[in-house]
Formats: C-alpha cells, sequence, structure tokens
C-alpha cells in the first residue's frame, strides 16, 4: 500500500500506532488457519502492545516477528499472535518512529531490531537496506547477504528474551 494512501485521512504514523481499533481480540482458530497452527485462540493485538515489545529489544539484541508474536500470545494466554497483523503494527511502529526521529526524536522504537523469519531484514521498512544495515552494524550486529536475502548473522544467538 502506498504511503500516501494510508496517510490521506491527515493521520500520522504516530495516530495509527496510538488507534487501538477495540484491539487486543481474540478468536478461535478456525477453517484453513487450523492446519497451519492446529486449535486453539488467537490474539490480535493492539498495535501499541506490538510497538511496546519492540522497544524491549536491548542495544545488539535482535528479535523476529515470530518472537513477538510469541510474546503476545504469552501475555494474553492463547495460542499464537496474529501473523499478519504481528507483521503491520511492526510496520506501523517502524514508520512511528522514522517519523518522529525526523522531527527530533532521539528516543524511538528500535525497529531496525525487529527482524523477518530467519533473521531477514525487513526492507520494507524505513532506509531499506542500507539504512538497517547501517543501524545494525553501528550496534555490532554484522548483516551478511545470503543469496537475494539480507539477514543478520548468526541471528539466533542475538535473539533478545521478551
Amino acid at each position: 500500500m502506498k504511503r500516501s494512501k494510508l496517510l490521506a485521512k491527515g493521520k500520522t504514523w504516530r495516530d495509527k500506532l496510538e488507534d487501538s481499533k477495540d484491539l487486543p481480540r481474540f478468536e478461535r482458530i478456525e477453517g484453513t488457519l487450523r492446519d497451519k497452527w492446529g486449535r486453539g485462540t488467537m490474539v490480535i493485538p493492539a498495535p501499541k502492545e506490538i510497538d511496546a515489545l519492540m522497544k524491549r529489544v536491548p542495544r545488539g539484541k535482535v528479535v523476529t516477528i515470530n518472537e513477538l508474536r510469541k510474546a503476545i500470545a504469552k501475555k494474553h494466554g492463547v495460542t499464537i499472535g496474529c501473523p499478519i497483523t504481528t507483521g503491520i503494527f511492526a510496520w506501523i511502529s517502524a514508520q512511528a518512529a522514522d517519523e518522529a526521529a525526523r522531527k527530533g526524536s532521539t528516543r524511538v522504537t528500535p525497529y531496525w531490531r525487529t527482524l523477518k523469519t530467519g533473521g531477514e531484514l525487513n526492507l520494507k521498512y524505513p532506509g531499506g537496506l542500507k539504512g538497517l544495515k547501517k543501524k545494525l552494524e553501528a550496534e555490532g550486529i554484522p548483516v551478511v547477504q545470503k543469496r537475494k536475502r539480507w539477514v543478520v548473522a548468526d541471528y539466533k544467538e542475538r535473539l533478545a528474551e521478551l
């Protein structure tokens, strides 16, 4: 989705992060989701919950979307955290942090420490490959290319405990 469409109604990224949309919400895992995730319940988290988890990742550590999902599921006592909204809300958090940094804030959510599955950098985050790589390497986190993907080397050893 184009950035201009997301901000079309005059909402800032911070506004989007703050809009809980009556979340968290809990749903039974049903239909085709059951084939992949099994039986149980799923939490659709609030955007601020994902942002709060991302803020807990210390310098020199990383987290993946899957770790965020596990932490949010544990927090709410359910089977899984929604894979779709967790990723979307992490992206919104990254955009809000970048927006705040551009306005002069020095304490922002360290979104560059949140990776995709397998330790892959999320190239849709602000700064793209060049910006993310620079921020991670400044924290002593090596980034390497594996085929067409860019990943944090030995990311599993660098995972933060949430």
